[in-house]
């Protein structure tokens, strides 16, 4: 596994870390989830990451990642260097969605468990699966801090748009998926926050976006990428076009699906 392009991550001390994270969000998809904001291909082959890190996606001491290796440390971009480790990582919409969710906090903490790999369609992440069985690991992994997952971030598709037959089945795939995660992880009302697809591999894109915003479950909500820009590769949404993604789906968190601390319940 070539790692070279990572070896400009600092590595945390457990030590460092200024409290265990209360409030757990898991990222996961495919490649737009992973971040391909600023990774430019050189003309022979491979990418590289520019190390651009807009100023809505900067490190605080209060976001913490979930490693490869289960250890939570600071999160920084690229937050998914070390889980899509086929392809180079660059900017994705999960820094700019915590520093906003984390101003509504009070102070405490706030942990991502980054699961998204590039290039995956929505059957291999069906329960079973390498990619399924991993994130389900990883989130369990995450609970041992005594946190609690407060929603699910998902952003694929793009894989699924090639065929008809993929793009037919993408609802009741996706549907599925939310059932599975939610009964592994003993949480049957987890928010899921899902992206509908900005682009796509083929000619199926828009069936794939009307199964996406047609979904119709509890606690399930969409937030659509469709106009955000694009790389020139079509495919990928441009470093800026996460930091607003990023915002969408903390918008999306924190209406739906937030209460604020200071909030009693209500009665009568």
């Amino acid at each position: 596994m070539d790692m070279e392009t990572n070896t400009n991550i600092p590595v945390a001390e457990q030590g460092q870390l200024p409290q265990a994270p209360k409030h757990i969000f898991i990222l996961s998809g495919q490649s737009n989830m992973a971040g391909r904001g600023g990774v430019f291909k050189h003309p022979h082959g491979h990418g590289h990451w520019d190390g651009v890190v807009p100023p809505e996606c900067q490190s605080h001491p209060c976001i913490l990642r979930l490693s490869a290796t289960l250890n939570w440390e600071p999160a920084r971009e690229p937050l998914h260097y070390d889980i899509d480790t086929r392809k180079v990582c660059g900017v994705g919409p999960g820094m700019a969605f915590a520093n906003v969710v984390r101003d509504h906090l009070g102070g405490e903490c706030l942990g991502l468990v980054p699961c998204a790999v590039g290039g995956t369609a929505i059957k291999e992440w069906d329960r079973g699966q390498q990619l399924y069985e991993n994130m389900v690991k990883r989130s369990k992994e995450s609970l041992k801090s005594e946190g609690e997952i407060k929603a699910l971030l998902w952003y694929q598709g793009e894989s699924d748009t090639s065929s008809h037959h993929d793009a037919e089945a993408y609802k009741g795939n996706m549907e599925r998926l939310i059932h599975n995660v939610r009964e592994d992880l003993g949480l049957p009302s987890l928010p899921i926050i899902q992206v509908a697809i900005a682009s796509g591999d083929g000619r199926y894109t828009e069936k794939v976006r009307e199964a996406q915003l047609g979904i119709d479950l509890p606690n399930v909500t969409c937030v659509d990428a469709k106009g955000l820009p694009l790389k020139q590769d079509n495919l990928h949404l441009t470093t800026q076009a996460q930091v607003t993604l990023g915002h969408m789906l903390a918008d999306a968190f924190l209406t739906k699906f937030y209460a604020p601390p200071s909030q009693s319940p209500k009665t009568g």
